[in-house]
C-alpha cells in the first residue's frame, strides 16, 4: 500500500484562502451587479396586505399624496413602492401595534446548542418581519461565524472591523453598544456585525473576572445595550450554538428567549442538554451574584420540518410533552423556497418573485407571516408588563 502524503499547516492555509475565494465569488455572482443585497419592492397589493387595508384605500391615499406615492415600474404596468415607502405607511396604519410611549426596546435572544437549526434565519426573518410590521429593529450577531452578518449581505472577515462587533464591549473599550451599530440594506434594521475576530471573547471575560471581582462577565452586553434600548422597538441577538461566555450574556441580556428546533430526535435530545446547561449554569449565577432574572416569555419553534418525515410525528409528541405551552402553533416546513434563498443569502422576505411554485412559496411565506404575528402579540404583552410595572 502506498504511503499518504501528511497534510500540513501551509496546507490548511492554502484550503482556507480558496474557500475564502469562493464563497466571494458565490457572493459576487449572487449579489451582482454590485455585489451588495437590495431589499425588495412592493406592489400595491402587497403594502395594502401589510396595512390590513383594501387595495382601494391605498389608491385613494395615494391621490392624496400625504403617503409615499411609489413609483410606476419600467412597463408602466404597476405601481411599486420601496421598502423605506412600504415601512412609512405601515407605521402610519399600524400605529396602534407599535412601541408606546414609555415603553423600552425588548430584547430576544435566538438560541440552541446546535447548529443546523435556523437559528441565524430565524433572527434574521424575525428582524425583516418586524420591520415590515413598522418596527425599529437591532440585529446583533453575537456568534464568530457571522453567518447573520453574511445574510446581510457582509462578508465577516473580511468587510467587518472589530470596531463593528460586540468586542469593544468585551474587550472594556466601552460601555455602549452605540459605535458598533451600522445600518443594513434592510430599512428599520440596523446590525451589530461578527467576525472571526470574536472568539477572542472566550479568553478575554473569564480573564477580566479573574483580574476583578467586581467584573461580572455575564452582564457585559446587557450593560452595552442600556444605552439605545429608547431607540429600537427590538433587539434581536444571533448567538454561538453553544454555551459560551457570549452565549450566557445574550440570555442574561434578554427579555425572551426563542429556541428553533427540528422536530427529530437528534436534535430533540440536544435541546434537553441545552436547557439543562443554562438552568444550572443560570442558577447558579443567579445564587452567587444575588441576582434576579425573569423572562416575559420562551418560544420553542419547530422549523425545518419534513412533511415526508414519518418518524417526526413522535418526536413533535415529545416536544409537545416537553415544552407544552411553550412550542408556538406553527411550523416552519423544509421547502425549496428556504433552502434557494439561503443558497442566495438571503430568507423569503427577501425574494421579490420567486421562480417556482407559488404555493410553495405561499406556504413558506405564510408560516413566517404567522410566527411574525405570534412574537409580535409577546412583544407587545411585554411593553404592557413595561407600563404596569412603571420600568
Amino acid at each position: 500500500m502506498k504511503a499518504t502524503q501528511k497534510i500540513h499547516i501551509s496546507d490548511i492555509v492554502d484550503q482556507a484562502e480558496r474557500a475564502a475565494q469562493m464563497v466571494n465569488q458565490i457572493r459576487s455572482r449572487m449579489l451582482a451587479p454590485n455585489t451588495e443585497k437590495n431589499s425588495p419592492v412592493f406592489t400595491l397589493t402587497q403594502l395594502a396586505t401589510l396595512c390590513g387595508i383594501d387595495k382601494g384605500q391605498v389608491s385613494y391615499r395615494v391621490s392624496k399624496g400625504d403617503l409615499p406615492t411609489g413609483q410606476l415600474n419600467d412597463k408602466g404596468s404597476r405601481r411599486e413602492f420601496t421598502l423605506a415607502e412600504t415601512r412609512t405607511w405601515v407605521r402610519n396604519y399600524r400605529s396602534e401595534h407599535l412601541r408606546p410611549d414609555g415603553g423600552r426596546a425588548i430584547t430576544i435572544a435566538i438560541g440552541n446548542f446546535k447548529g443546523g437549526v435556523s437559528k441565524t434565519t430565524t433572527a434574521m426573518v424575525l428582524a425583516q418581519g418586524l420591520s415590515l410590521r413598522g418596527h425599529r429593529v437591532l440585529a446583533i450577531d453575537a456568534d464568530p461565524q457571522g453567518s447573520l452578518t453574511t445574510l446581510f449581505g457582509i462578508m465577516p472577515d473580511t468587510e467587518v472591523t472589530e470596531q463593528q462587533t460586540i468586542a469593544p464591549l468585551v474587550y472594556g473599550d466601552t460601555t455602549s453598544i452605540r459605535s458598533s451599530i451600522q445600518p443594513t440594506y434592510w430599512d428599520g434594521v440596523d446590525l451589530v456585525a461578527a467576525s472571526s475576530t470574536l472568539f477572542s471573547a472566550e479568553f478575554v471575560l473569564p480573564s477580566r473576572q479573574m483580574k476583578d471581582p467586581e467584573f461580572q462577565f455575564w452582564d457585559v452586553i446587557n450593560l452595552g445595550l442600556e444605552d439605545v434600548r429608547d431607540e429600537y422597538d427590538v433587539i434581536i441577538i444571533d448567538t454561538p450554538p453553544s454555551l459560551s461566555y457570549v452565549t450566557i450574556n445574550a440570555f442574561m441580556a434578554a427579555d425572551a428567549l426563542i429556541v428553533p428546533l427540528p422536530p427529530n430526535a437528534l436534535d430533540f435530545a440536544s435541546s434537553a442538554q441545552f436547557w439543562s446547561l443554562f438552568s444550572d449554569l443560570a442558577s447558579n449565577l443567579v445564587e452567587n451574584a444575588g441576582i434576579s432574572k425573569t423572562f416575559d416569555f420562551i418560544h420553542v419553534l419547530l422549523a425545518r420540518v419534513d412533511s415526508a418525515d414519518v418518524a417526526s410525528d413522535v418526536v413533535r409528541s415529545w416536544i409537545a410533552a416537553t415544552y407544552a405551552e411553550k412550542v408556538l402553533p406553527v411550523e416552519i416546513p423544509k421547502t425549496a423556497v428556504t433552502s434557494s434563498s439561503s443558497a442566495e443569502f438571503g430568507t423569503v422576505y427577501d425574494i421579490n418573485r420567486y421562480e417556482g411554485s407559488a404555493k410553495t412559496y405561499a406556504r413558506a411565506r405564510d408560516a413566517y407571516d404567522r410566527v411574525i404575528d405570534l412574537v409580535e402579540a409577546s412583544i407587545r404583552n411585554s411593553w404592557l408588563n413595561q407600563l404596569s410595572e412603571g420600568v
